[in-house]
């Protein structure tokens, strides 16, 4: 037995070792990311972690050690704090949202934010912590504090929302992206175990975690060595976004609002995100617990707790892919949220006991890895259907402005815990903590708040219904829409082709056809066989594993039956009633020319509200009559505002003349962004005006670049030597 379970594991390490050897440079079949990579990605992970290490522990809140305990600032005046900087950050915000989806840096999207950013982050943390708050006032501590939080921040945001839309980019199919991220994660998952294990214990045997020369000594070792990991491996991964090959128009963030607001799965996710802040009030429990009950004896021990509980994420990372798969992402959020509340409610009546927290937290860490993961993977489909639905792609600009709104309800939201502090006793001396009866009461408000909070966290995502299937349908379609664009352009690739005319051809097949009923009978009569000798083992284990291929098959059947409309749909959409008078209104559009005026725009609204709506078809036909007239009606109003003659065409070169032109001082400098500022704002007004015209444009060339689709079979036919029956889909 010991003999051949040993010859099986070799086995499996051998198949494991030639598995990442043949697919290390080139990656699996039907796959975009090589395993060389996924490598590459964990250690960059590393060097995440902990170059923002240092940065991560400079807070605004209460419970933040290093701001509150050692240098000593109050809850609320912490809380007000936070709000001035958030108000300050919110102008920060929108224009790194829209600099995100409109930057011409080389590089990627993200990638150039991530590469730039790290040595400030670094740098600024450090200086932060050094600076001498021990002989300053207490007004000193609160200006300066504040100062270097938004310093630091206006580079750390960059840094952590660049790597976060990153993730969600490296590859189009959800489910390879769940399994990479799931992979990166147990790997990097290594940087905060060794943390959470060294620092704590360091810190508990020399200065302690409310003591400000921990994060002078202690921290930096960690974030400069991230610093060097995060440089090296980040050069080593690339985005892949569905995208034509031409360069894309710019996005103006009003109408980047307008159309992100249209999105159902954007509120559903803004709605649990803004309760998110009463869920997470228990938070502070394991931590305080070690520090300040039993009178600080186990302060020490905080770091092997961490360590202990850490180890929870890596068994959700390795299950996440899986649990996505069989579960869904929306069935796993709600599953793991009914955990949490159970867990909070259990806490309320064990919090006493550090036994038991650690086993809280330890359940509780492997449920909430659980949405770690697939919030990422959410908020990539949602891009994904976003780009779907409208034909523009926005990371940056998706809810960033909007966003604001969630920022404005933290204004309010964000003093309620300070507020709960404060009136338990609890001010800028955190040693009252010290005294049980001031701290148990302070923990049973905070998990109560919790529960509640959990329990509406819970509540939108009943209405989450972009199911896995849904969102692979999308991503053809997205796939389709780009190699007929691209090969209108001349540029696309055979690889593209091959796999865009595949996605026709098989959904054309499916299209119309029933789902094929699940027979689990042939596996159960496969389990039933008898297998007492070694050749009845074998003929089982075949005739078992027959069964479930077969299972498989008709599942993944079904899956493409359904996703076969949503590729069908976009095929055939301007054959349809209203794609033709969609068409014929766009050829109009085209035929009245860029400089056409709309001033009839407020009776066209008026009319296209007016008409009827009975029907799926009649709504779409009105649908689109209020969409085109609202853009006209935008078009007349800029016309009014800045008068006809002020309207003109940009002219390219006079904006490559601005940038390119060589200041010399500080004044010519500020006439050169005053002149580059003037332009862009004329070139913005003169794209909105012509909005009507070159969307119209635009929806008449994707109609003909679908048109020539027998074009495109004929080539597919040619590179790849297969006789099909190429039927226009038309």
């Amino acid at each position: 037995m010991s003999i051949n379970s040993n010859k099986g594991v070799l086995g499996k390490a051998k198949n494991l070792f030639f598995t990442a050897k043949e697919y290390w440079t080139v990656p699996p079949k039907g796959n975009y990311i090589p395993y060389k990579e996924i490598a590459s990605l964990s250690g960059a992970g590393f060097g995440v972690h902990w170059a923002t290490l240092l940065a991560s522990t400079i807070g605004l809140n209460a419970a933040n050690f290093l701001v509150g305990a050692s240098i000593g600032l109050k809850p609320m005046d912490l809380q007000i704090m936070l709000i001035v900087a958030n108000l300050v950050g919110i102008p920060i915000g929108i224009f790194r949202s829209w600099y995100y989806d409109n930057h011409n840096l080389k590089g990627g999207k993200f990638l150039p934010f991530i590469q730039r950013t790290v040595v400030p982050i670094v740098f600024i943390s450090m200086v932060f912590v050094w600076l001498p708050y021990e002989n300053w006032a207490y007004l000193t501590k609160a200006v300066v504090v504040w100062f270097m939080y938004m310093l630091l921040n206006i580079f750390l945001c960059f840094y952590s929302e660049s790597y976060t839309y990153f993730q969600q980019i490296i590859t189009p199919d959800a489910q390879e992206r769940a399994n990479v991220m799931s992979i990166s994660q147990v790997i990097y998952s290594l940087a905060p175990t060794i943390t959470n294990l060294v620092i704590p214990l360091v810190a508990g045997l020399t200065w302690g975690l409310d003591n400000i020369w921990t994060y002078r000594i202690i921290y930096p070792a960690f974030t400069l060595i991230g610093l060097v990991m995060s440089l090296v491996f980040f050069r080593k991964v690339k985005e892949r976004l569905i995208l034509p090959k031409k360069k894309p128009e710019p996005v103006r963030m009003l109408d980047a609002i307008r159309e992100v607001a249209k999105n159902k799965y954007y509120w559903i996710t803004q709605a649990a995100a803004w309760v998110v802040f009463l869920e997470s009030g228990y938070g502070v429990i394991l931590g305080w617990s070690f520090v300040y009950a039993h009178g600080g004896a186990y302060e020490a021990s905080l770091g092997v707790a961490n360590t202990v509980i850490g180890n929870a994420a890596l068994w959700s990372m390795l299950l996440a892919p899986i649990a996505i798969k069989f579960m869904g992402k929306r069935n796993l959020l709600i599953t793991a949220n009914s955990v949490n509340v159970l867990l909070l409610i259990v806490l309320y009546f064990t919090y006493e006991s550090l036994v038991v927290i650690c086993i809280i937290w330890y359940i509780n860490g492997f449920v909430n890895t659980f949405w770690n993961i697939v919030q990422h993977n959410i908020s990539a489909d949602m891009r994904d259907y976003h780009q779907w639905k409208t034909g523009v792609r926005l990371d940056g600009l998706f809810g960033g402005p909007l966003g604001m709104i969630g920022t404005a309800i933290g204004f309010f939201t964000g003093m309620f815990y300070p507020a709960i502090y404060e009136k338990m006793g609890l001010l800028d001396d955190y040693s009252v903590l010290y005294d049980d009866n001031i701290r148990n009461s302070l923990f049973e408000v905070v998990i109560i708040c919790s529960i509640f909070g959990a329990l509406f966290n819970l509540v939108p995502f009943f209405f989450y219904d972009l199911t896995e299937n849904k969102h692979k349908g999308y991503v053809e379609v997205l796939k389709v829409r780009a190699m007929f664009e691209n090969y209108a352009l001349g540029v696309a690739e055979a690889e593209e082709l091959q796999e865009g005319m595949e996605i026709i051809f098989r959904a054309k097949e499916l299209s119309g056809k029933e789902k094929k009923a699940i027979d689990k009978t042939p596996l159960r009569e496969a389990k039933a066989l008898p297998h007492k000798t070694p050749e009845e083992k074998e003929y089982r284990s075949i005739q078992i594993k027959k069964a479930k291929e077969e299972i498989r098959q008709t599942k993944e059947m079904n899956l493409a039956i359904e996703r076969a409309p949503i590729v069908m749909q976009d095929l055939t959409k301007f054959l349809t009633e209203a794609g033709r008078l969609r068409l014929a209104q766009a050829v109009v559009d085209v035929g009245d020319g860029a400089g056409f005026f709309y001033e009839n725009a407020k009776y066209l609204l008026k009319a296209a509200k007016l008409m009827p709506k009975s029907t799926e078809t009649e709504k779409e036909i009105r649908s689109d009559a209020i969409r085109n007239a609202r853009v006209k009606k935008e078009a007349a109003a800029l016309i009014v505002k800045y008068g006809k003659e002020n309207i003109v065409a940009p002219n390219e070169s006079v904006k490559e003349e601005i940038i390119s032109r060589e200041t010399n001082g500080f004044v010519q400098s500020l006439q050169q962004r005053r002149e580059l500022r003037k332009y862009l704002k004329a070139e913005s007004v003169y794209n909105r005006v012509v909005k009507p015209y070159t969307d119209a444009k635009n929806l008449l060339e994707q109609a003909e670049y679908y048109e020539g689709y027998d074009a495109l079979c004929h080539k597919y036919s040619n590179l790849f030597y297969k006789e099909l029956d190429f039927i226009n889909p038309q």
